[in-house]
């Protein structure tokens, strides 16, 4: 509190090189979010320890003249304040005070000749030559503050509630970080160059192993029941070190550099996952009617939705909407939701329950579909003769499409054609088309129903997930690369590429397709034993092919936030997505979640176990 009663905002007693007081927007929410007792072990400047205001808070730092003043501004912060209005701002004075030995001096003396070279040296650096003697040449500041007296003595009344501790952070909270603990760790970062970098106010170096260290001791803080945050340069080094923890990228500047050309750069926020943003979802979200279809995110609606449930959007679009299930909680959530996608079975999907606010299908009218149609065109029942289903499904299935394309309303014929396609689904072992016959037979009580039995249920699960959301929403059938429609929030789960596996959803499932399009405009591959057509063409099979399309969608829909799904075991990898998200974006998170598909896509013996990476761009 200043003399005149007013509160004070306490700011950083010293410029520090990487003082971290730009990244404060990021970082203190979350440090304001814990109730755990505050350990900051690389203490520095300070900035956030001082931002955040807590008592009983814990800082440590291996350099003892930067812990004596801490302890001065602590103890004896009167005898600081005096013997800085005795320093001047000229070169004399400031030489005289430079060749003086700290550790000889008193220690309140030693503690305000630390803060007034800081403050007039040039550009805030603190150097020292072999001899461990400061070395910086005078700064040349019209006016630096040499004295902040209400500072101090604001930042001095925290100090004396606060533990402060001289020694190497590894140990120091080995011995005193304790469960609920929140930890923030802000090493020296890791150069560009990967040459160990000088330690702040130290003559000791920080190389890749002590960097190996921060990481060790964050994964002890982390299972002992600690919440913790880490910064770092943006190197690939940081993501091999904190794989299991979700990270930041933030575009700053640097204002330790001489040239002005020179100061950007780029941290990495590395969180563990206690501190991952958690959003409830509504009832509604979660009743899509359930589905194997392969990349569905169903089991993963609740870490998409924390990732965004904070940036305020109004509006949604969905490039690749597979089976519907995230346009649908985007809907649920009161979004206006545009789905998209290449496939006409993805798009009948969200025409029924994303587009459709209101319209079900009535019993009388399901029961109606299941009769025999003297304008059914037999395709199925002679093209597919043997493959899937028996001759009496397959004619079933050719009245039941002749019947759909005769009703009149559009959102009837996306509810009864979804329907059709779930009953194909549910009646086939695994529910994909890649062979032929009943090998994978398991004897669920799915595929003991009948065809019939199974439209029946799906209608009603489909008219069952039938709402409204107050918003106007589409269902959209192209390409993704091609749709410019705007949206506050642009959702991407692209078909992952990997040498080794296979993104072919057409291949799996090229009889619903067929069945969603009436087989116009494909030509089925008369030679192949599964009857199948030839596959869309689809950037996403290649890996150049695959950057090529993530820059054309970026740079699309650049004005919107942007969160992209993607697997640990596609190519591109992590680091090169985070940089093709980076290009357009200033901060880029990455969260990382294990996961287990329902079936693999990898020769792998543990091809289905992965890490699902969700990168939001903003």
């Amino acid at each position: 509190m200043a003399a005149d009663g007013k509160i004070v905002s306490i700011k950083p007693i010293l410029k520090w090189a990487g003082g971290k007081t730009q990244l404060l927007p990021e970082l203190l929410p979350i440090a304001k979010a814990q109730t755990g007792r505050y350990l900051e072990p690389f203490v520095g400047g300070g900035a956030l320890f001082f931002a955040l205001d807590k008592p009983g808070s814990l800082i440590s730092d291996s350099n003892p003249e930067l812990i004596n003043l801490y302890r001065q501004v602590a103890d004896d912060v009167e005898s600081v304040i005096s013997q800085l209005a005795t320093y001047s701002n000229d070169s004399d004075s400031y030489y005289s005070v430079r060749a003086l030995d700290w550790e000889q001096l008193p220690q309140s003396e030693a503690a305000a000749r630390t803060i007034y070279l800081n403050h007039t040296c040039f550009n805030g650096l603190y150097r020292v030559n072999k001899r461990g003697q400061f070395n910086v040449p005078f700064g040349r500041y019209k006016n630096p503050k040499i004295l902040d007296a209400d500072n101090l003595r604001a930042a001095s009344a925290l100090l004396q509630k606060t533990e402060i501790v001289c020694g190497d952070f590894d140990e120091v909270l080995r011995q005193h970080a304790r469960p609920g603990d929140f930890v923030f760790l802000d090493p020296p970062y890791i150069p560009v160059s990967r040459y160990a970098e000088f330690n702040r106010y130290t003559r000791e170096k920080f190389f890749d192993d002590d960097q190996q260290r921060v990481s060790s001791v964050a994964e002890y803080l982390v299972g002992i029941g600690c919440s913790v945050i880490i910064t770092n340069s943006y190197h690939p080094m940081v993501f091999e070190l904190y794989p299991g923890f979700d990270l930041e990228v933030v575009s700053t500047k640097r204002f330790i550099s001489s040239k002005g050309s020179s100061r950007k750069a780029d941290d990495l926020i590395v969180t563990s996952t206690s501190l991952r943003r958690k959003a409830e979802l509504s009832q509604r979200a979660l009743e899509y009617p359930s589905t194997r279809f392969m990349g569905s995110k169903a089991k993963l609606l609740g870490d998409i939705w924390s990732e965004v449930s904070d940036l305020g959007a109004q509006s949604a679009l969905d490039l690749f909407s597979g089976s519907g299930v995230v346009s649908y909680m985007l809907k649920a959530q009161g979004l206006s939701v545009t789905s998209n996608d290449y496939m006409a079975m993805s798009a009948v999907f969200t025409k029924a329950l994303v587009e459709n606010s209101e319209r079900t299908l009535s019993d009388d009218v399901a029961h109606e579909l299941l009769s025999s149609s003297p304008e059914s065109d037999h395709f199925v029942e002679t093209t597919f003769k043997g493959l899937y289903f028996t001759d009496e499904e397959n004619r079933k299935i050719d009245d039941i499409r002749a019947n759909i394309a005769s009703l009149g309303d559009e959102y009837d014929r996306a509810i009864a054609m979804m329907a059709l396609i779930r009953a194909c689904t549910k009646k086939r072992p695994r529910g994909i088309f890649t062979y032929v016959g009943h090998r994978y037979d398991d004897g669920r009580r799915d595929l003991q129903q009948t065809l019939e039995e199974q439209f029946l249920r799906a209608v009603g699960e489909i008219n069952a997930a039938v709402f409204s959301n107050g918003m106007d929403n589409l269902s959209r059938w192209g390409d993704a690369l091609t749709c410019d429609q705007s949206a506050d929030l642009v959702y991407i789960d692209p078909p992952y590429f990997s040498p080794t596996s296979d993104n072919q959803y057409v291949r799996r499932y090229h009889f619903l397709e067929g069945l969603a399009r009436s087989w116009q405009g494909v030509t089925i591959q008369e030679e192949t034993k599964t009857k199948k057509f030839r596959s869309y063409p689809t950037p996403f099979s290649t890996r150049e092919g695959t950057i090529e399309a993530f820059e054309t969608i970026y740079s699309q829909h650049q004005s919107s936030v942007i969160l992209v799904s993607y697997s640990s075991n596609s190519e591109p990898k992590m680091d090169e997505m985070v940089d093709l998200l980076h290009q357009f974006k200033r901060h880029v998170r990455v969260t990382p979640i294990d996961y287990r598909y329902s079936f693999g896509t990898q020769h792998a013996v543990n091809r289905n176990l992965v890490k699902e990476y969700l990168f939001l761009g903003y």
